[in-house]
C-alpha cells in the first residue's frame, strides 16, 4: 500500500499564503488615492491624495504583516482624513461647496435668502436647500477660520449622527472602517455637502425602526432641508412604520430583534407613520420655506434650475454616469434621463406599496438601491455622490440580521 510522505517543516513555510483581504482592500485604496493625485485638475483634490495614498499604503503594510485591523484602520484614517484637513486648513483650501456653504449663511443672515439673485456662473449658485446654510453660520457670525470652516461641522454632524444610528456596542470599528473610505475620506478632508444628509437618513431609519415616529421625523426633516437627495429617505421611513404591524405593548427595534421601551408602538402602524411623515414635512418646511418664499424665483433658479441643467450656466457636476452620457451624446437625451429617472422612481414608490421593507436594514437597502438609480441617471451627477448609497448599504449591513448573505459579507469587512 503506498504511502505519502508528509512535506518537512520547511518545504511547508515555503508555501506562499494569500495576502489578507484587508491588504488589498488598502491597497486598492492607495492605487485610487494615487490615480485622483495624478490625474485631478483640483489642488485640494491632489492633496487629499497624496496623504491618503501614503496612508493608505501605511495600511495596507501593516496589515499584510499581521496587525490588527484597529492599528491599520487608525493609520487609514489618520492618512486619509486627519492630516489632509489639518493641511487643508492650515493653508485656507477648501473644495469649493464650503465657499458655498459659507456665502449661503452669510446671505442668509443678511438678507434672509441663502441665494444670489442673479448668478451669472457656475460658482454663484447655491443648488442646496436652505437648511445647509445652518453649518456655515459659524463662519457668518465669527469670520473665517479654521475652527469655523463649515466641512468641521458637516463632518462632525455625518459622524455623531452615523454613531446614533449604529448598534449600541458596536459603533468604533464601523465608524472607523466609514470614516477611511475613500468616497467618505475625501469630503471629510476638503468639504462635502452629502455627507450630514447622509447621516441624518440613518438616524431617520433608525429611529422609525425603534418605533420612534417623531424623533424620525425631526431626523429625516431636518435632512430634507439640507438636499433633494433626502426626500426619498421619507416614504422609505413611512413604509418601514406602515408594515409593522404591532400590536399594542411594546415595540420593537427592527435591526435588532429586541423590545424597544418606548411608547410608539403603542399606537397603530398607521397613525405612527402618518405622525412621521406630518414631522418631517413640517420640519423641513419650517427650515426651507421662510427662505424660499423670500424670493421664489431666485430659490427656483438655485435648487431647480440649476440642478436639471436649464440654466445658461452648466453645472460643474459631470461625471460619465448613465444619465450625462445621454444628455451629452444622445439627442434629446436629456428628456429621455429625466423619463427613465422617473420611472425607476415610480418603481421604487410601486416596490414600497408591493412589498414594504420588515427591517431597518431592508429599508436602508431599498433607498440606496433608489438613490443609486437617481445618481446613476440624473443629467448633471458626480461619481461623489455615490457616498449615499455607501454609506446606506455600510449601516444595513452592519444591523443586519441573517438573511441577507451580501450584507453579511459587508458586516463582517466593517466589523473587524
Amino acid at each position: 500500500m503506498a504511502t505519502t510522505t508528509p512535506l518537512p517543516p520547511s518545504d511547508q513555510r515555503r508555501k506562499p499564503s494569500p495576502p489578507p483581504v484587508d491588504a488589498l482592500w488598502w491597497a486598492l485604496c492607495a492605487a485610487a488615492a494615487l490615480v485622483l493625485a495624478g490625474c485631478s485638475s483640483l489642488g485640494p483634490h491632489r492633496v487629499w491624495g497624496t496623504a491618503a495614498g501614503a496612508g493608505y499604503l501605511a495600511a495596507a503594510l501593516l496589515a499584510a504583516r499581521g496587525r490588527s485591523p484597529r492599528t491599520a484602520g487608525a493609520v487609514a484614517v489618520t492618512g486619509a482624513v486627519l492630516l489632509p484637513l489639518l493641511w487643508l486648513l492650515a493653508v485656507d483650501r477648501a473644495q469649493l461647496e464650503v465657499r458655498v456653504v459659507a456665502r449661503s449663511a452669510g446671505l442668509l443672515l443678511a438678507e434672509g435668502t441663502p441665494y444670489l439673485q442673479h448668478p451669472v456662473v457656475p460658482e454663484d449658485f447655491n443648488p442646496y436647500l436652505p437648511g445647509l446654510a445652518v453649518f456655515g453660520l459659524p463662519d457668518a457670525v465669527a469670520g473665517p477660520g479654521p475652527l469655523t470652516d463649515p466641512r468641521l461641522w458637516m463632518g462632525a454632524a455625518f459622524l455623531g449622527a452615523f454613531a446614533l444610528a449604529l448598534p449600541a456596542g458596536s459603533r468604533s470599528a464601523p465608524l472607523r472602517w466609514i470614516a477611511a473610505c475613500p468616497l467618505v475620506a475625501l469630503p471629510l478632508a476638503v468639504g462635502g455637502v452629502d455627507l450630514p444628509v447622509a447621516g441624518l437618513m440613518c438616524l431617520g431609519l433608525a429611529l422609525a425602526g425603534q418605533g420612534r415616529a417623531g424623533a424620525a421625523g425631526l431626523a429625516l426633516g431636518a435632512a430634507a432641508a439640507l438636499k433633494w437627495t433626502a426626500w426619498p429617505a421619507i416614504p422609505v421611513a413611512l413604509a418601514l412604520l406602515a408594515a409593522a404591524s404591532r400590536p399594542a405593548g411594546r415595540p420593537v427595534d427592527r435591526g435588532s430583534g429586541r423590545p424597544a421601551d418606548l411608547g410608539e408602538g403603542r399606537r397603530p402602524a398607521d397613525r405612527a407613520a402618518a405622525r412621521c411623515g406630518l414631522v418631517a414635512l413640517l420640519t423641513a418646511a419650517a427650515l426651507v420655506l421662510p427662505a424660499a418664499l423670500r424670493d421664489p424665483g431666485a430659490s427656483r433658479a438655485h435648487v431647480v434650475d440649476f440642478p436639471l441643467g436649464l440654466t445658461d450656466a452648466v453645472s460643474s457636476a459631470a461625471s460619465p454616469l448613465p444619465g450625462h452620457l445621454l444628455a451629452t451624446h444622445v439627442p434629446g437625451g436629456r428628456t429621455l434621463a429625466l423619463l427613465l429617472l422617473g420611472v425607476s422612481a415610480l418603481l421604487i414608490a410601486l416596490s414600497l406599496l408591493v412589498r414594504p421593507p420588515a427591517t431597518t436594514a431592508n429599508a436602508a437597502a431599498r433607498l440606496a438601491l433608489g438613490l443609486l438609480l437617481a445618481i446613476a441617471l440624473m443629467p448633471a451627477s458626480r461619481f461623489g455622490y455615490l457616498v449615499h448609497p455607501l454609506v446606506l448599504a455600510v449601516w444595513a449591513a452592519v444591523r443586519e440580521t441573517p438573511g441577507h448573505p451580501w450584507l453579511l459579507r459587508v458586516r463582517k469587512q466593517v466589523s473587524r
